[in-house]
């Protein structure tokens, strides 16, 4: 009976354990680097070096970046290779464009959207146009690390135009559901161009989110920082560089996020924070971001 007793306590202590050993860590960056608006295309202001030092040093295994130019981002993946961070040189970044390239347009005449870098090797990547909004064409970019395959990054640059805020939301969150039907973890970055307490987040937000600053949610998905007790819980840190006194702390308004789904996300595991664009590009500051870092731990 004794010996019966101890190896159903080594079972139990066992069966415990292995959600612990079983969750896994992961540090994202994501920044809006104002590539044409503040830069103009450039590769040689500041931004670039910024950019590697940030992500280098911020641990990221992910990060994702918004509004840059193709060049600059051909200008990153020479400069993330010279400095070692990808495990494999020749396989670890994707582009989308939003807007093609053309003579007397943005980013010098190049190619403007978004992108993802992973330290790891990535898959093949997935690309989705949202509802069109009549400004610009806004994307979905996707990739899953190539010997993890149910493991997939994302990143976004959503509308700020108003009718078309939810719409593209929904296209958005609807393929990370469809991405979790088949069986993945995703985590994806990006400007949402909406705020965490805004009505239209609710659907996607997740309900365990409520607090005077963000409530009435009835979503699935948790942000890097919403339960930071420090930067207005609920909300999280401002990411827009201005101190505008947005948001319902006055503390700064939040457009960029970090998400996960909550079936995903280990509670009180995760955090997140938003540091200063760096004031290395030309004497000023390198974006009207502010850099989100965030670790979100998965079961």
């Amino acid at each position: 009976m004794r010996k019966l007793t101890v190896v159903l306590a080594v079972l139990a202590a066992l069966a415990a354990a292995t959600p612990a050993q079983a969750a896994t860590p992961y540090r994202i960056l994501h920044w809006n680097v104002a590539g044409n608006t503040l830069h103009k295309g450039s590769t040689t202001d500041g931004l670039i070096a910024a950019a590697t030092s940030r992500i280098r040093g911020s641990g990221a295994a992910f990060a994702s970046l918004n509004e840059v130019c193709r060049q600059q981002f051909d200008a990153l993946i020479k400069s993330l290779r010279a400095a070692g961070w990808p495990a494999d040189p020749a396989n670890f970044a994707r582009f989308e464009t939003a807007l093609p390239g053309r003579s007397g347009g943005p980013c010098q005449g190049e190619d403007y959207g978004i992108a993802l870098f992973s330290r790891k090797p990535l898959g093949a990547a997935d690309r989705t146009t949202l509802p069109d909004d009549g400004d610009e064409p806004r994307k979905l970019l996707c990739a899953a690390l190539r010997d993890q395959p149910r493991t997939r990054f994302c990143t976004t640059h959503s509308t700020f135009v108003d009718a078309y805020r939810l719409p593209q939301l929904t296209a958005v969150f609807g393929k990370l559901d469809a991405y979790r039907a088949r069986g993945e973890q995703v985590i994806i970055a990006g400007d949402f161009n909406a705020a965490p307490d805004f009505g239209r987040m609710n659907r996607f937000y997740s309900s365990q989110v409520d607090t005077p600053n963000n409530g009435g949610n009835y979503g699935h998905y948790r942000e890097v920082d919403d339960a930071d007790a420090a930067n207005c819980p609920g909300y999280g840190a401002r990411t827009v560089e201005a101190a505008d006194g947005g948001g319902p702390c006055r503390t700064g308004t939040k457009i960029d996020m970090i998400f996960a789904h909550e079936d995903d996300y280990v509670a009180g595991s995760s955090s997140g924070e938003a540091r200063p664009s760096p004031v290395s590009c030309g004497g000023r500051a390198c974006s009207d971001h502010r850099i989100l870092t965030g670790t979100v731990t998965l079961r």
